[in-house]
């Protein structure tokens, strides 16, 4: 089950000390099969670790094959406010995800369940990120601006990726547990994969729910418009199709709010993850129709553009 490998996760972030350092302790158990690396970068509002981990499959990129590379990226600002808030914060449910989904695929593969492609899991790692104001509630600001953290947590294996990012701070999104949205590539949002419905439903043993979003949401920030949040930024930043794991709350929740993560809530998100990885990498799973894209774009030629900032 995920919900431990989540605990752990949650325990270790929850801290004023905590690092990228932590995210390498706690998964040095599983090195062996787990490859973490950590860069620290610096802007005028703080510091903050950039954590990647590459898990390698027994016929990814990595092993020489050709199976392909699922990225899991856990978005946010921080995962705590200090000092101006005690403890770690709504906003940090993507990386605690992020960070317990590379436990659960590391446990796996210790364990003798090896996927076959690689899956790659980014995040970062800050106790003390500021805030700023944003309607209905203030959300977390980040050290670093997205391009940073995009070219950091996106990388060009990715064949998919997998954006987990605490969603509860709106009323558009009124469900507590988790919900998706629908595929976005290169500046197209496509419509939901009937795949990842399909292991949503099997993963939660209820019907899937997904979350409607907008052109906005899907330029990049800092372009003056305004976003449902971060959670599709990573889209701006790749060529590979890219979903939005949203954990939501029935009531409006702010990103620096304390004491409002939801352990299972972040668990079920996780192990709908680690499920996707599971079928992604042996190609039973689709985030999108190659086809119907191609004759979108014979038919309306490219949206890229809505990925620069103009």
């Amino acid at each position: 089950m995920s919900l431990s490998h989540t605990l752990k996760a949650y325990d270790a972030l929850d801290s004023a000390y905590c690092s990228g350092q932590t995210v390498v302790d706690l998964l040095s158990p599983y090195a062996q099969y787990a490859k973490v690396t950590v860069k620290t970068i610096e802007g005028p509002k703080g510091k903050t670790d950039l954590v990647r981990v590459q898990i390698a499959g027994t016929e990814g990129k990595h092993a020489g094959g050709k199976a392909p590379t699922l990225g899991i990226v856990g978005r946010l600002g921080g995962v705590g406010a200090r000092p101006s808030r005690i403890g770690l914060v709504s906003d940090g449910d993507g990386a605690v995800a992020a960070v317990a989904a590379a436990l659960k695929l590391a446990h796996m593969r210790q364990q003798g369940d090896a996927l076959p492609g690689d899956v790659v899991l980014s995040t970062h790692i800050c106790p003390d990120a500021p805030t700023r104001p944003h309607e209905p509630v203030d959300f977390m600001d980040s050290p670093m601006d997205t391009e940073t953290l995009n070219a950091n947590e996106i990388t060009p294996e990715m064949d998919a990726v997998l954006s987990i990012d605490t969603t509860k701070g709106n009323r558009i999104l009124n469900h507590k547990g988790y919900a998706i949205s629908p595929t976005v590539k290169e500046g197209y949002i496509l419509r939901v994969s009937e795949d990842l419905v399909r292991i949503m439903e099997m993963t939660s043993g209820r019907p899937a729910v997904t979350f409607p979003i907008t052109t906005q949401d899907i330029t990049p920030y800092g372009n003056g418009v305004y976003h449902l949040n971060s959670i599709l930024q990573p889209s701006t930043a790749t060529t590979a199709p890219t979903v939005g794991v949203a954990i939501s709350a029935q009531s409006v929740v702010p990103g620096c709010g304390t004491g409002a993560s939801d352990e299972y809530d972040i668990a079920a998100a996780v192990r709908f993850a680690v499920e996707v990885a599971k079928e992604y990498t042996r190609g039973t799973c689709r985030f999108h129709d190659e086809a119907e894209y191609q004759k979108l774009l014979s038919l309306y030629g490219s949206l890229a553009h809505l990925q620069k900032r103009q």
